[in-house]
C-alpha cells in the first residue's frame, strides 16, 4: 500500500472506531430511568455541572420523576434537608463575595448553609444564610449541616477540619480533628482529612465522616472520640490516604492513623442505623456497604456494587428508607435510584444534563433517619466484576471532572477504543502532511 492510501486508511479507520464505539455504547447502554408511577418526593442537592463541578450547583425537588421546583443560585450545593416548616436547609459553596472576606482578599469564596423557601413569591429563593470565607473553592466546603433540637446548627468544616455548632451566627461548641489526628502546620492549605459529613446520633453524640482517613468517628460532645469505625490495625495499606497531599506523618512518629481501604475507601454520608450498624456510601470502592460491629470489629454485612445492570460509580449517599429499601446517589453514573435489599431497582432518575453531579438525595417526608432498618448479614449482592483498567480508570475520572456531561455508560473500554481511534486519526494526519511536504 502506498503512503497516501495508508494515511487515508488510518484516518478512516480511526474515525470509524470512534464513531462506532460511541454508537454501539449508546445503543447497548442499560436503561437507567425507572418510574414506579408514584408521586413520591425526592430532594436532591447537586454539586454542579461545569468543569471541576464547582459551578451550576442546584437544589431541586423530584415529584415522581419530574422536577417540581429548582433553585440554582450557588456554585455548589451539597447535603439537603427539609425542615419541619417545609423550608430546605442546604450546605453550599459560592464565590464572588466582596464583603466579610477577612483574612482573605475579596472577591472571596464562602461556604456554610442556606435556608431556601421553595414557596416564596416568584419561585424558590434563599431566605437565610450563614457563611464564612475559605481559602479555596475546592476541598474547603461545608458539605453537611443539621439542625439540632437545641436550636443550634451542626456543621462539618473542611477548611479547618472540625465540626462545630452555631446559634445566631456565633460558634457555641467545636471539636477539632487535631485532637485526634496528626496535624499539618496549616490545615487551610492542604486537603488533609476532608471531613465531609456529620450526623447527630443523639443529643450528645455525633457521627463524623473523616474521608481521607477511611474512618468514621463517633464524637461525644465534651469528651471527644468514643468510637472509631474502621480502626487503624497497623497492618492495612496506607497508600490511598497519603495521595494528593492528604494524610502524612506530620509528627514523625512513624504512624498514620487511617483505616483499611477494603472496608471503607474515601466514603461519604454514613447513616447510623442503630447500635453496631451503619450504612455508608463507600465511594472509592464503588459500592454501598452496611457495616456491623461483630466481636468488637466492624465488618461488611451487606454490599451493593451493581444496580439495574450498571456497576456503581463513586456513589456519595445511601439512605435506608422506611419501606426497607435504600435510596442511592450514584454520582458519576449521574443517577439517583431506589433499590430493594435483593438488588431490584424500583425507581431511578437520571440527573439533569446541566447540573448532573448530584451529591446527596433525601426521600420525603422521612429524610435520613437515625435508627433505620438494618439488614441481617448475608454478604451482599450483585458484586461488580473487576476494579476497572489501571490507568484508564484514573483517566476516565479525570475526563468526567473536565466534562461532566460524559455519558454514564462511557466506561474504560469505550475510553480505550476512543483513544486508539484518535491516535489512528492523528497518525494518519501526520503521515499525510509529511507526504504533502515532500
Amino acid at each position: 500500500m502506498d503512503r497516501g492510501r495508508r494515511s487515508t486508511a488510518l484516518i478512516v479507520a480511526g474515525i470509524l472506531l470512534v464513531v462506532g464505539t460511541v454508537a454501539v455504547g449508546a445503543a447497548t447502554a442499560p436503561e437507567t430511568s425507572v418510574d414506579d408511577g408514584s408521586q413520591q418526593r425526592t430532594l436532591v442537592g447537586s454539586q454542579g455541572g461545569d468543569t471541576g463541578w464547582h459551578a451550576d450547583g442546584s437544589v431541586y425537588m423530584l415529584t415522581g420523576s419530574e422536577i417540581s421546583w429548582r433553585i440554582d443560585d450557588a456554585d455548589s450545593y451539597f447535603d439537603v434537608t427539609q425542615l419541619p416548616d417545609g423550608r430546605v436547609m442546604a450546605g453550599f459553596m459560592h464565590s464572588g463575595y466582596q464583603e466579610g472576606c477577612a483574612p482573605y482578599d475579596p472577591p472571596c469564596t464562602k461556604t456554610g448553609f442556606r435556608i431556601i423557601d421553595p414557596d416564596a413569591d416568584g419561585g424558590p429563593r434563599t431566605v437565610e444564610e450563614y457563611a464564612f470565607p475559605v481559602r479555596y473553592a475546592t476541598n474547603s466546603e461545608t458539605h453537611d449541616v443539621e439542625r439540632l433540637d437545641s436550636g443550634e446548627y451542626l456543621l462539618s468544616d473542611m477548611e479547618h477540619e472540625r465540626i462545630f455548632t452555631v446559634r445566631d451566627g456565633e460558634v457555641t461548641w467545636q471539636w477539632n480533628a487535631s485532637s485526634f489526628y496528626d496535624t499539618p502546620p496549616d490545615p487551610t492549605r492542604r486537603d488533609w482529612l476532608h471531613i465531609n459529613d456529620v450526623d447527630a446520633v443523639n443529643e450528645t453524640h455525633y457521627l463524623v465522616s473523616v474521608r481521607n482517613a477511611n474512618q468514621l468517628v463517633l464524637v461525644e460532645r465534651g469528651a471527644g472520640v468514643v468510637e472509631v469505625v474502621n480502626e487503624d490495625d497497623g497492618g492495612s495499606d496506607d497508600s490511598c490516604t497519603v495521595r494528593d497531599s492528604q494524610l502524612k506523618d506530620f509528627d514523625g512518629d512513624g504512624e498514620i492513623r487511617c483505616g483499611d481501604p477494603s472496608v471503607l475507601d474515601h466514603q461519604h454520608n454514613p447513616q447510623w442505623l442503630g447500635p453496631d450498624a451503619v450504612l455508608v456510601a463507600d465511594s472509592d470502592n464503588d459500592r454501598v456497604v452496611e457495616l456491623h460491629k461483630v466481636d468488637g470489629e466492624w465488618e461488611p454485612a451487606w454490599t451493593l456494587s451493581r444496580a439495574g445492570g450498571v456497576p456503581l460509580h463513586w456513589p456519595r449517599d445511601a439512605d435506608r428508607l422506611d419501606n426497607g429499601n435504600t435510596l442511592v446517589t450514584d454520582t458519576l453514573n449521574k443517577r439517583v435510584f431506589e433499590v430493594t435489599r435483593n438488588g431490584t431497582v424500583v425507581w431511578s432518575r437520571q440527573t439533569p444534563d446541566d447540573t448532573p453531579i448530584a451529591y446527596e438525595a433525601e426521600r420525603l417526608p422521612e429524610g435520613e433517619r437515625v435508627g433505620a432498618q438494618r439488614y441481617t448479614a448475608d454478604g451482599g449482592i450483585e458484586e461488580a466484576a473487576g476494579d476497572g483498567v489501571p490507568g484508564l480508570s484514573l483517566l476516565l475520572v479525570s475526563l468526567q471532572s473536565v466534562a461532566p456531561w460524559t455519558p454514564f455508560w462511557f466506561a474504560e473500554l469505550h475510553l480505550g477504543l476512543t483513544l486508539v481511534g484518535v491516535v489512528a486519526v492523528v497518525a494518519g494526519g501526520v503521515d499525510r502532511l509529511r507526504e504533502l511536504r515532500q
